[in-house]
């Protein structure tokens, strides 16, 4: 497996999005350990969770306990293996996704995620997302301080804008170690984004980085590139997709979801995937 790095972590190339297997249509315990299993055993140290991914209201953190018992049941050193969590965002169990960025709820959501996750200190903790409600600069003054106090190695924010992420960079004393945005052939508006943690030396973590892809024959006219060079070559236009976000640089770090074996195990082979400049520019004109 190819690396990358977030901050001064070296992790896989391709990491495992762990939402999928804790909400709506998710499988049972025993796949969803097997789909964490398969990406250890594939070479993924790079897992991305957040306290919100769950179904009802009475089992916030389902995902992050899912993935400590997977660690935990895996043959291999668990240690090797960076887990990044988020705050900030809630599930009351009706569908609906509200926020809470308070730095006192920030705080208290990442040490009971540190609870779940186990260890010492949380790898990577990130500010699930901008609360309206509350003063930005004081949502990630807490993660500052969660920092500060070692609860957290590495500090994140997700779903920002450029504004944003140079005001976090600033609060957070230039250790901002990544940014978690929307981003995929399909969706692609956070590119101004993309490009300034490039300038920044910070890791960009595209969620839902298969966004309009599911499969082959359900590519419409603007993934013709994406199914054209899966074609040629042989190979899932998933992977085609992954190698694209990592052709968009080298602090872009994907982290498709998964819930089955065989789905992470194809999305992990586009770590070796390197496109031609002809097939990079047909897919960025897509």
């Amino acid at each position: 497996m190819k690396t990358r790095r977030i901050a001064d972590v070296e992790v896989s190339a391709i990491g495992l999005g762990g939402m999928p297997m804790s909400i709506e249509g998710r499988p049972d315990r025993e796949r969803s350990i097997n789909t964490v299993h398969a990406a250890l055993d594939a070479g993924v140290t790079f897992i991305d969770t957040a306290d919100a991914y769950h179904l009802h209201a009475d089992e916030v953190g389902h995902n992050e306990e899912l993935i400590a018992e997977a660690l935990r049941s895996w043959s291999g050193d668990a240690s090797t293996v960076l887990v990044a969590t988020k705050g900030g965002h809630l599930r009351p169990g009706d569908g609906r996704w509200t926020l809470n960025g308070r730095p006192e709820y920030i705080k208290e959501a990442a040490k009971a995620s540190l609870a779940r996750l186990g260890g010492d200190a949380i790898g990577l903790y990130q500010f699930h997302r901008p609360d309206p409600e509350v003063p930005y600069a004081d949502s990630v003054g807490a993660v500052r301080d969660l920092l500060d106090e070692g609860v957290i190695r590495l500090a994140g924010i997700s779903n920002a804008n450029p504004e944003q992420i140079r005001l976090a960079q600033d609060i957070l004393g230039g250790r901002l170690a990544s940014l978690q945005n929307q981003f995929s052939p399909a969706f692609r508006s956070s590119a101004p984004e993309l490009e300034l943690t490039g300038e920044l030396g910070i890791a960009f973590l595209p969620w839902s980085p298969l966004g309009g892809i599911t499969n082959a024959a359900d590519l419409g006219s603007r993934f013709e590139p994406f199914k054209d060079v899966a074609e040629a070559r042989g190979i899932s236009p998933q992977v085609v997709a992954l190698a694209w976000h990592l052709a968009q640089g080298p602090h872009v770090i994907p982290i498709p979801g998964s819930s089955r074996p065989e789905t992470i195990r194809d999305s992990v082979t586009a770590a070796d995937v390197e496109l031609t400049p002809d097939e990079l520019a047909r897919l960025n004109a897509a």
